[in-house]
């Protein structure tokens, strides 16, 4: 299969990025500053991200489309307000994640963000589960672009008037250049910030006047280091079809009448989870010096048992020091726990960290 390239190619080109293959497409990593830089950046002003990659689902329906969501989907849809996001997961039967998405309720229905790997397959579980009586659209014509960072909100008042009295994870339809935009204050950095659908044919052009009202170019490196000083899972590392959103600590993410209602997908298994049947969860690890533990490193007790293994791991350049998720056996899960990381052959001191690693920055 080609590898695909978002409408922002040619710019990111002229930009200077360099880009690796990224779920299925040509994406920037990284610009002639650095990830470190750039990941600075974006915690002390704004970066902009391309992340058109990303699925963006439409449903159009009502009442009976709320049932039908709620037997794969373990949001609450029949509480949740019109243009307010909700995180949460596509289920299977044995309670792990498909996938974990963004849901927003819009005047015709729920619109909804899914990774980029998982959106083909995404779309004909949720499409098989509906049974056709209902119009899904999964849309080839719209990028997604993110402006995240402490001055997002100034940058794109210059642009989009109003956007400023947006409150976190709430979006609205907005004009620009004549035409109907869909902005919601939300992202993926642990910063202040907001996601933009827009036509493929205007996304340079909005991407340009960012740029122009003072934004970076940021790319996939250095919003992985973000998302992980913030504590927020990558699809296919942290989380996968065999994680339950309870062992990867994600239960708040289940709303309450959810948890005790059930009615979806893996509920039992999510269930016996809640009620403390668990074995494992994810978990914040500091690695003591700078040894980077990568996905993969195995995790033992000090006593010497192995306990579990990394899924993520990095340098976190605000925390000024290593950083990495994993999974521990539930019996060494306390923040403080000391653990000890094998890296190419020999073991490293390290101990369990409370998440995030970096204080989130949403405006509430």
């Amino acid at each position: 299969m080609d590898t695909q390239k978002t409408a922002l190619y040619e710019y990111h080109k002229s930009l200077g990025a360099k880009f690796v293959p990224f779920a299925g497409y040509q994406m920037p990593v990284q610009y002639s500053s650095g990830i470190v830089e750039e990941h600075k950046t974006t915690r002390s002003e704004a970066g902009l991200f391309d992340v058109s990659h990303m699925g963006q689902l439409s449903i159009e329906g009502s009442s009976d489309l709320i049932l039908a969501l709620e037997k794969i989907i373990p949001t609450d849809f029949k509480n949740i307000k019109l243009n307010q996001s909700k995180y949460s997961f596509l289920t299977n039967e044995n309670g792990g994640i498909y996938d974990d998405l963004i849901v927003t309720k819009v005047e015709r229905g729920f619109n909804i963000i899914l990774n980029a790997a998982c959106k083909d397959n995404d779309f004909k579980i949720i499409k098989n589960a509906l049974g056709g009586k209902f119009k899904l659209t999964l849309h080839k014509d719209l990028s997604l672009i993110a402006l995240q960072g402490p001055k997002a909100s100034e940058i794109l008042e210059n642009i989009i008037n109003g956007i400023s009295s947006l409150k976190f994870m709430n979006g609205k339809n907005f004009s620009y250049n004549s035409a109907q935009i869909y902005i919601t204050r939300s992202g993926y950095t642990g910063e202040d910030g907001f996601e933009i659908s827009i036509a493929n044919n205007m996304v340079e052009d909005f991407a340009k006047s960012l740029i122009a009202k003072g934004a970076k170019p940021i790319g996939l490196g250095a919003r992985d280091t973000l998302r992980l000083e913030a504590g927020l899972c990558l699809y296919g590392h942290d989380i996968n079809e065999t994680t339950t959103p309870i062992e990867a600590n994600l239960k708040w993410a289940i709303s309450k009448r959810r948890r005790e209602e059930g009615g979806f997908l893996g509920y039992n298994k999510i269930k016996s989870d809640i009620n403390g049947e668990l074995s494992r969860l994810r978990i914040g690890i500091k690695p003591a010096g700078k040894i980077i533990a990568r996905e993969g490193t195995k995790i033992f007790s000090v006593d010497g048992q192995e306990i579990g293994s990394v899924t993520s791991g990095t340098f976190g350049p605000s925390v000024n020091g290593p950083i990495a998720m994993g999974y521990v056996k539930f019996d060494f899960v306390k923040s403080g726990t000391k653990i000890l990381l094998e890296v190419r052959g020999k073991k490293y001191d390290a101990k369990v960290s409370e998440l995030p690693f970096y204080k989130k920055n949403y405006v509430r």
